[in-house]
């Protein structure tokens, strides 16, 4: 297949969807279960290198992906329709589920505060707001530019945690992003070239993050890849100009990791294609089994003691409890809970 081949479609149903797309959202949603599993050993230096490594760009991968394929949302029928069944549905049962079990482990939240989402849900509400703005996004002179100024402003003033806004303001510029690929520019990172370019990048960055993980942590927290802290706040703790010079170097960093990612995507359909299509299910479910494991048997604090065996012992876990979720049984069990049909919800269609 040359790097001119128009991006494969792989038909699934009636529903065309694009093999290449699913594949990225395949390896990407990899890397999200594997950052989760290692979010309690970070205190340890090798799982803080790959956890650093997979939060300085997954996320602003999975945005500029959403963008990308929302760019011809206007408002449609059904396309808002999908809104709320694909997203402001389950983002309403599993922040509400997720938070009772805090409550039921740790007594917190002590009230549920379901606009303001506490972990997985952020992405739902994320995707929701960034989608109704899809228009303003397509009809603005300078969108990319924009975006930037919003993202690196916001972690100039307090903004309260309603639908996660802060997060949705700081990846807002990859999301924009998306939106205006195109077919040309997929074609030009999927050369030979850029691939071999991109594998390098993305290998000596993942070992420089693993031989300089407890240096870059004093200097720059992990906290910055999460994208919601106020710059003067803790645990960031630094001056206005300061906080916007480090997140723009984050987003530089997020932006060529991204490109490389990208690249190295397989464009051919396989069975990751159909994996791919079934991320939702394994992003909304496995951090049920994380909650679990960890507040119930306090797995990760057993785990830790055994150093390097637990880092890769969380990451072969989590590897296998992501293709597990995005398996079609699984998807075929869960599909009337993070995909209903609603259709007593809804008007009929006027067309």
């Amino acid at each position: 297949m040359s790097a001119l081949d128009p991006i494969p479609q792989a038909s699934t149903g009636t529903k065309v969807r694009v093999a290449y797309l699913d594949n990225a959202r395949y390896w990407v949603m990899l890397l999200v279960v594997v950052g989760h599993f290692l979010t309690e050993l970070v205190v340890l230096e090798s799982a803080r290198g790959v956890y650093m490594w997979i939060y300085s760009f997954h996320m602003p991968f999975f945005a500029l992906i959403s963008g990308y394929t929302a760019r011809n949302y206007v408002g449609s029928y059904p396309q808002v329709r999908r809104i709320v069944s694909t997203l402001i549905v389950p983002y309403l049962l599993v922040e509400t589920t997720l938070q009772l079990l805090t409550q039921h482990y740790d007594n917190n939240p002590t009230h549920l505060m379901i606009l303001s989402p506490q972990w997985l849900g952020w992405f739902l509400a994320a995707l929701v707001i960034w989608r109704l703005t899809t228009p303003i996004w397509r009809t603005l002179r300078y969108p990319i530019t924009i975006s930037v100024i919003i993202s690196l402003t916001a972690g100039l003033v307090e903004i309260p945690n309603v639908l996660a806004l802060p997060k949705i303001l700081g990846l807002l510029p990859f999301y924009v992003l998306g939106l205006h690929f195109s077919q040309e520019i997929f074609d030009q990172l999927t050369r030979a070239r850029v691939r071999i370019a991109s594998w390098i990048v993305l290998g000596t960055t993942l070992v420089a993050s693993l031989i300089w993980a407890e240096d870059w942590q004093e200097r720059w927290p992990l906290s910055w890849m999460l994208w919601k802290h106020r710059y003067d706040e803790a645990p960031l703790l630094t001056g206005p100009i300061e906080g916007m010079i480090t997140r723009g170097w984050f987003l530089t960093i997020a932006f060529v990791l991204t490109m490389a990612a990208l690249s190295v995507i397989p464009r051919a359909s396989s069975w990751t294609t159909a994996f791919g299509g079934r991320t939702l299910y394994a992003y909304l479910l496995h951090g049920y089994v994380i909650l679990f494991l960890d507040r119930q048997f306090d797995l990760w604090s057993k785990l830790e003691p055994y150093g390097l065996w637990a880092v890769l012992v969380c990451i072969v876990a989590g590897l296998i409890l992501a293709n597990i979720m995005m398996t079609a049984l699984v998807a075929r069990i869960f599909r009337p809970f993070f995909e209903p049909k609603l259709n007593w919800l809804f008007r009929a269609s006027t067309k």
